[in-house]
């Protein structure tokens, strides 16, 4: 059963179909403005696949990115990362003009975070700015709208993001203590006084998912599908449900994540709420899921390596109760085989157990 009560076929696709894709991360994109994004490049990359026949668009992990800016490093299961907004497509709104886009030089081959986080904030802000005082005011419908939609992670985010700026990206544990209980009137007052700054980081998020809305349209016009992958960790997990009051397991009317190939499948189908800006939800469950499992497989196979290792190499003096006791001559060279065979197999077994879960 998938996760609305509906009956599903598996496996999601025919035993007859076949297609092929490329793996490559929205970031590693050309761009005169730092770092790749969601626009005119993202675009161009859509047709070139479409041109050479190829069928999926697979990127990594698309949150916003925490401590070495890495997308396995998320600070939130449901928000998109900022810094792939387009400025091309800024301009083209109307919520920018040229003239403030101006990039500083970046390198060619490299992302420089630094300068590019500095650079993007200030677009975000100038944009944010002139979005708040009327620039595109038939805007004004589809942000509130968004807001309406993603509300059950969207607010409890922007003043997640905004306090963690304000105490110098501090972790949150290291907060003032009010904070980090979450108490009540601390966290109003909080909202009231940090306003300004909660709805900028939600209009960034509004415009991330636009865009993005845009960039899959053209996509499935080309007939090429996307796979952006939502990096549920165990840090961006407990984030959300602190924050977010229990945003995977404690929120009836928002959708769980599911492993297996029922979560391949309505991974693919999903639209609803949540959902990743760019792609579909694949792998979220399977990430959970497989956190568990790779951690209780991880722990096994030590103990038995553990136990190989005190059995293997025990002096021929040192027997179980009733146990024969061979020739003390060859008791060494007998053990030394069989810890020797028995280390080999029980190493590669780990470090096979370790590549799959990885």
């Amino acid at each position: 059963m998938s996760d609305n009560g509906r009956p599903m076929s598996l496996p999601p696709f025919s035993a007859q179909y076949r297609a092929s894709g490329v793996l490559l991360h929205v970031t590693s994109l050309p761009s005169p403005y730092g770092i790749g994004d969601v626009g005119p490049a993202a675009v161009k990359w859509i047709d070139q696949l479409h041109d050479a026949g190829q069928s999926w668009w697979q990127a990594l992990p698309l949150g916003p990115t925490g401590y070495g800016n890495s997308p396995y490093q998320s600070l939130s299961s449901f928000a998109g990362n900022g810094l792939l907004i387009s400025p091309e497509w800024l301009i083209e709104d109307g919520l920018l003009r040229a003239s403030e886009c101006a990039p500083p030089l970046f390198a060619e081959t490299t992302v420089d975070y630094r300068m590019v986080i500095t650079f993007k904030r200030r677009l975000l802000e100038r944009a944010w700015n002139n979005f708040s005082t009327g620039a595109r005011p038939e805007l004004q419908a589809a942000f509130e709208q968004f807001w309406h939609d993603q509300g059950h992670w969207l607010k409890d985010y922007a003043l997640f993001r905004v306090l963690k700026a304000k105490y110098n990206g501090a972790y949150y544990l290291e907060w003032p203590a009010e904070f980090v209980k979450r108490v009540p009137a601390a966290l109003a007052q909080a909202r009231r006084d940090l306003a300004n700054q909660i709805d900028q980081v939600c209009f960034a998020q509004f415009l991330l998912f636009r865009q993005g809305e845009r960039l899959k349209k053209h996509a499935r016009a080309k007939g090429v599908h996307l796979i952006a992958r939502r990096r549920t960790t165990q840090r961006s997990a407990r984030r959300d449900g602190r924050a977010g009051r229990g945003a995977h397991a404690r929120r009836p009317h928002v959708r769980r994540p599911v492993s297996g190939a029922a979560g391949a499948q309505t991974a693919v189908r999903r639209t609803a709420a949540g959902r990743s800006p760019i792609g579909h939800t694949c792998c979220a469950g399977r990430a959970i899921a497989g956190a568990s499992i790779a951690s209780a497989r991880y722990w096994l196979t030590w103990m038995w390596f553990v136990w190989i290792i005190s059995v293997a190499s025990r002096p021929p003096g040192m027997y179980r109760p009733g146990q024969v006791r061979p020739n003390p001559a060859s008791g060494y060279q007998v053990r030394a085989l069989i810890f020797s065979t028995r280390y080999r197999e029980s190493w590669a077994y780990c470090l096979s157990l370790l590549r799959i879960s990885a």
